[in-house]
């Protein structure tokens, strides 16, 4: 065994080796099955040990990423010109220079790194050190284009080393666990890397494990299937077949007749005997999430079902039942193929790209992760949403939707997890998911985790989003910290009055009058804060639009003259509003007018 196959067979080798390689920042997502023994099982790989981390990773100075439940240091990433670890800088070309400078203004410029991609290898030559730079860059950013970790894989087999190879396919397979192209792509080094059967088996049982029960797993089996062809082990090959009929398949019919050929082509005493020694190496298929399907059969619980040879009984006799077992999951695959397949043809981009789905499949991915879940199969909802979320990274909907799945389901690790996964990597430049995040983690009693989120919102993600500034505020009141309340209101809109023509600010005022009075009932400030605003912004529709629901609710005496003055300057001839914005405003007004007198009689 050479040394790359020893750091993939070494459990403990592929720790050290990993550990020193990322140089994790907190206790890894994964144990064994991630980054060691091909043959080691466990828990889902964006489980465990996150907790601890979630809240820490908010810390704006901490520049951490996560790849599918492991925090890494950003190697470079785009924040800074490319640098060598002994703290060198390469010697770049004016094309790389400008595309460096793009994507430190961007690190989400998609287009920006792979011609910064193809610019590097063009100039690079045999420097694998510039070129792990810009890999590792981008992979940080978008690890699921599982393409560019074949291309980086294939750089390091042409200049470094076969033990750099394993470490890149290793963080592939973290990076984009549930994806079967990754998986191919491994085992297929794998096989013409390796002299050792089992280990390259190991691998197999390893990326099945995740995404053998996968609609499209089939480029997997098929590489599986090939690979034990070529060793003539039938009785392991009838045991790979059994094992797809378990479940649908879109190339189930196929793998049904390929396994009947097979059976009419061998003895069955070599069917069946390598298949009883294969059960063992089956196991990680159903173990690999922590527990067994129930209602799977596996190829032992197959051989089980058979009735001991009968005196008498005829080789074909024997055969004819062998083949009726697997037969029957066979037809039980195909009933549930019948219930899923209006989804799974649906699904026209099972891959990540940055370009947006089109929304019929948006909807078919929330249509199926309705009917999944109605199914009750923990583990089945657990892998759609996985695959679902490398199609739909993008959205935070969909991570949204599986942390709240999990919450409900008690798996708070899991839901941590997906949690993290979103916050600093897959959306982690949209809000939504940060706010989303924040009341999270109050619900959750995280409060300085909450906080955290809220004030990386204010601070680098949205600065001056009013939705940010009133939940954060909302949040402050329900902790019984007003004075902190008040303050973010105070500071959010001494900001924007620095600001030009802020498209903010009214509805600045116009929330934190109204907040004001809701938390202490004192009406004559909430009116002093609107007083104040009318010497800092310009008349608008939803600004006094505001302003008359909020009179609205305000005691007696009311100031409907002073309010009447305000509209009818807006809707005089020589203001800036529109005539349809004038005519809206003017009905709003006169129905809250009535109201307000209805209410005072």
């Amino acid at each position: 065994m050479g040394d790359s196959e020893a750091v993939v067979a070494d459990s403990s080798a592929m720790m050290d080796y990993t550990s020193a390689a990322y140089n994790s920042a907190g206790s890894g997502a994964y144990s064994s099955q991630a980054t060691g023994d091909p043959t080691a099982s466990g828990g889902y790989p964006n489980s465990a040990g996150q907790e601890g981390q979630s809240s820490a990773m908010y810390d704006a100075g901490n520049a951490t990423t996560v790849e599918n439940g492991n925090a890494f240091d950003n190697l470079g990433g785009a924040s800074a010109a490319p640098e060598f670890v002994d703290g060198s800088a390469p010697t770049m070309s004016a094309e790389e220079e400008r595309l460096w400078s793009i994507l430190r203004a961007n690190s989400l410029d998609f287009n920006a790194w792979t011609v910064l991609i193809e610019e590097t290898e063009k100039v690079a030559e045999n420097n694998i050190l510039k070129i792990r730079k810009v890999y590792d860059a981008f992979l940080a950013e978008f690890p699921l284009c599982y393409g560019y970790w074949k291309k980086y894989a294939d750089h390091e087999a042409r200049i470094g080393s076969m033990d750099k190879v394993v470490e890149v396919y290793e963080r592939a397979v973290q990076g984009v666990t549930y994806s079967v192209d990754i998986w191919v792509l491994y085992c297929a080094f794998a096989i013409e890397t390796y002299g050792d059967p089992e280990t390259i088996r190991r691998l197999f049982e390893r990326g099945l494990a995740y995404v053998g029960t996968d609609y499209l797993s089939f480029p997997l089996w098929d590489k599986y299937i090939e690979y034990e062809y070529m060793h003539q082990e039938w009785s392991r090959l009838a045991a790979i077949y059994t094992r797809i009929f378990e479940n649908p398949n879109q190339q189930l019919d196929r793998y049904f007749n390929s396994f009947k050929e097979l059976a009419g082509s061998r003895p069955l005493s070599e069917l069946r005997a390598a298949e009883e020694a294969a059960a063992n190496v089956s196991g990680p298929v159903s173990e690999a999430d922590g527990q067994v399907n129930e209602g799977e059969v596996h190829p032992d619980a197959a051989e089980q079902m058979q009735k001991p040879l009968t005196a008498g009984s005829t080789e074909a006799e024997e055969l004819e039942k062998y083949v009726a077992i697997r037969e029957e999951l066979y037809k039980k695959a195909k009933e549930l193929d019948s219930k899923i397949i209006g989804f799974e043809t649906a699904i026209r981009r099972p891959y990540f790209h940055v370009r947006p789905l089109n929304v019929a499949e948006l909807e078919n991915w929330h249509n199926y992760l309705d009917f999944v879940e109605r199914e009750g199969d923990f583990n089945k909802v657990v892998k759609l949403y996985e695959r679902c979320l490398i199609a739909c990274a993008n959205y935070p909907e969909y991570w949204i939707r599986y942390v709240l799945c999990m919450e409900a389901s008690g798996s708070m690790d899991l839901a941590n997890n997906a949690l993290v996964r979103a916050t600093q990597v897959f959306v982690k430049r949209q809000p939504e998911i940060h706010l989303f995040a924040a009341r999270f983690k109050e619900q959750n009693g995280d409060i300085e985790g909450a906080q955290a989120a809220y004030h990386l919102v204010h601070s680098e993600i949205s600065p001056g989003l009013l939705e940010a500034i009133i939940k954060h505020a909302n949040m402050e009141c329900r902790l019984g910290k007003l004075e902190d309340a008040f303050s973010l209101y105070e500071q959010a809109i001494a900001i924007e009055k620095g600001k030009e023509h802020s498209q903010t600010l009214p509805m600045l005022y116009a929330q934190y009058s109204r907040f004001s009075y809701l938390v202490s009932g004192n009406a004559k400030k909430a009116r002093e804060i609107l007083t104040g605003a009318l010497d800092h912004v310009q008349l608008s529709k939803p600004f006094l639009e505001a302003l008359i629901h909020f009179e609205t609710i305000l005691p007696s005496p009311r100031q409907i003259d002073y309010l009447q003055s305000l509209v009818d300057k807006f809707i005089s001839p020589n203001s800036d509003g529109s005539a349809a914005d004038k005519e809206d405003l003017s009905s709003i007004f006169l129905e809250a007018h009535v109201g307000i007198k209805k209410t005072s009689c």
